[in-house]
């Protein structure tokens, strides 16, 4: 192959983390493209990450790459406004554009006063969508997603827009394999779970009559080579994880079928309660350190870490796995160079 191909089936996001500078968002779209990834993820959160001013910027600043959300609640706005937002960034470029919804951080909806989300709203909300961008009329529509007199963009629309699921539990996975165009699924999956969640998404789009191959999942690698400092390392593993079991560890814990009883010690050290808000932003060093004893190794363990060679070799077991495509998850494009150009080397080998 190539060695200068994109690789559509590689990923990173945009502004990972907490974003001080928004306008970085254009600075790493600009640099991911440059290194060839095919797609650029947006995630959005309540301070300097709104995704309609972001992505805007992001399908502006490039001519090749995906522009996809990963993501946001369907409920922060109306039907209309999230489909003509759709729409615009689709024929602003040229096609380029996912948008994409997922269920949300249950304790942080419940404290803004923003509904819980379910899977029949989403299943609801990605149909009405894709009414309106081929210039359906809805009149008096009745649903999970809302009740609506009237909704309309366009009667000379007929626009085809991939639109993507973050999703973890098996009620979404399966609502992603029939209803959506690519499935994302949550960082630090282990192996088991990201093969049975690719199962699971691929006879759920068989069993609704389409072509599983037809939706892509994604599976989301953190990605932390070790030329980076040791204390960003820190943060990005440990603290990611950390925050992680903070928000819903639950039901990670359970997805992974993981031990509870390690998930209890974490809640109840003084340490972690401590921390007043997300670990991976806030802990300081010291308490990373001791937050890292807290962890299992095996949990931690579903990622790529090491030198470049041996993350590019973890991004390939992962498609290995089922996985159409991988999410270099946590680093900018900067401490992507050398595992995109091990990667490379990796495609370019003769197969045998």
């Amino acid at each position: 192959m190539a060695t200068d191909r994109t690789l559509t089936e590689l990923g990173y996001y945009l502004l990972a983390g907490g974003a001080a500078d928004p306008s970085l968002v254009i600075d790493e779209a600009v640099a991911g493209e440059r290194l060839g990834l095919g797609t650029a993820f947006l995630s959005e959160r309540f301070n300097l990450k709104e995704l309609g001013a972001l992505s805007g910027a992001a399908c502006a600043s490039t001519s090749a790459m995906t522009i996809a959300l990963g993501t946001t609640n369907h409920n922060l706005r109306h039907p209309i406004v999230f489909a003509s937002w759709a729409t615009t960034l689709h024929r602003l470029s040229g096609g380029r554009f996912m948008p994409g919804i997922g269920r949300g951080i249950a304790p942080i909806q419940q404290a803004f006063g923003i509904p819980a989300v379910t899977t029949a709203q989403m299943e609801d909300f990605v149909g009405l969508m894709r009414r309106l961008w081929h210039g359906e009329v809805i009149f008096n529509h009745e649903g999970p997603a809302g009740s609506f007199p009237i909704l309309h963009l366009d009667a000379s629309f007929d626009e085809d827009i991939d639109m993507s699921l973050v999703a973890f539990g098996p009620e979404s996975l399966a609502l992603g394999g029939r209803a959506f165009d690519a499935v994302i699924l949550h960082t630090f999956f282990t192996e088991e779970t990201v093969e049975r969640s690719v199962r699971t998404v691929k006879e759920a789009a068989e069993q609704a009559g389409r072509d599983p191959a037809s939706v892509t999942v994604w599976s989301c690698l953190a990605t932390v080579e070790d030329s980076i400092d040791e204390e960003l390392r820190l943060r990005k593993t440990v603290g990611r994880l950390a925050t992680y079991l903070q928000g819903y560890g639950d039901l990670l814990v359970h997805t992974n079928r993981w031990d509870p009883a390690v998930l209890d010690r974490f809640r109840s050290d003084t340490v972690v309660s401590s921390v007043p808000g997300a670990i991976d932003t806030l802990a300081t060093i010291d308490q990373l350190e001791h937050i890292s004893g807290l962890i299992p190794d095996a949990w931690l363990e579903p990622s790529a870490t090491g030198s470049a060679t041996a993350c590019a070799e973890r991004v390939s077991a992962e498609l290995d796995l089922g996985a159409d495509a991988v999410i270099l998850h946590g680093a900018t494009p900067l401490e992507l160079e050398a595992v995109v150009a091990a990667y490379r080397e990796r495609d370019a080998r003769p197969a045998g």
